[in-house]
């Protein structure tokens, strides 16, 4: 089968404008049923160009760009809530006009996918969410024993800082296609190319920055509170994949405890893969995203 690839699209979140590339080809194409890909934080979403065009021949798949990433407009102030995230997921799906849908996603993507399924449980038929779970209960703790006025003191010098801070120019897109394998030595030089490519915006001096907001860097000192969280798993009906890599820096839910708030899901660990593990072991990712789906 051969692909031609997919249009962008826009649509307004909180007016805000976001963008979402469609694989659909035809009418019949859009008739298929609906399979939403939600990229991970300061990615894109043609991340998921490999996963759609081995999918769109049996569901009409469309990859959304988060709220301050890929082609998708920044927020004014630079602040980024995952509440909103999940009211753009919803904006998105209720704006394809059909549902409900399969959702697959990936670490910030994740989250929010998990949260959308876990408010609106007859949306999503099937899910996945690749280290989709944030942080674990020990670093959690971690984190909490500095008390909060001064985490709070230590987010406002940070978010000084990343109000003052261009984004990073490279003088070329080799330059910046060397720093894309430098974060993620399993990337092969293909992967890492198209990665780099549809991930950086060309300046008007002729250098290269990502797309992503600099103010991505820095999140607010908490979320919602842990209890609704878990409220929001246990609430999730529909079958649940959550894969993980064994190299990764994420903890495993069904070792540290967090999938006993699940009813739904099942845990599935990647050997040799890191936290893009749909890229590291893209094969097997995709048989196994086959056989659940």
């Amino acid at each position: 089968m051969t692909v031609s690839g997919p249009t962008s699209q826009t649509f307004f979140s909180q007016r805000i404008k976001l963008n979402y590339f469609d694989w659909a080809q035809s009418d019949a194409d859009r008739a298929k049923p609906k399979l939403v890909l939600v990229h991970g934080g300061r990615d894109h979403a043609r991340s998921w160009d490999w996963t759609a065009e081995q999918l769109c021949a049996d569901y009409h798949v469309v990859a959304m760009d988060h709220r301050g990433h890929g082609d998708s407009d920044w927020v004014s102030d630079g602040n980024y809530q995952s509440g909103d995230m999940v009211y753009d997921l919803a904006q998105l799906i209720h704006q394809l006009g059909s549902g409900p849908v399969t959702i697959v996603s990936h670490s910030m993507g994740g989250n929010v996918a998990l949260r959308y399924a876990g408010t609106f449980p007859d949306m999503v038929t099937k899910l996945v969410a690749i280290e989709g779970l944030g942080p674990s209960p020990t670093r959690r703790e971690e984190m909490r024993a500095t008390p909060y006025p001064e985490r709070m003191a230590e987010w406002i010098v940070k978010k000084r800082k990343a109000a003052g801070r261009s984004p990073r120019k490279y003088e070329s897109i080799e330059a910046a296609f060397a720093r894309m394998i430098e974060e993620n030595s399993y990337l092969t030089e293909e992967q890492a190319r198209h990665l780099t490519i549809h991930g950086v915006n060309r300046n008007e001096d002729g250098t290269y920055s990502w797309k992503f907001d600099p103010h991505l860097n820095v999140w607010g000192v908490e979320d919602v509170a842990d209890e609704f969280i878990k409220q929001t798993w246990g609430a999730i009906t529909c079958p649940t994949l959550l894969l993980y890599g064994a190299d990764s820096w994420a903890s495993n839910p069904e070792k540290d405890g967090r999938l006993k708030h699940f009813n739904t899901a099942e845990v599935i660990e990647f050997e040799q893969a890191g936290h893009w593990l749909h890229h590291d072991q893209f094969d097997k990712f995709m048989s196994v995203l086959r056989d659940f789906l």
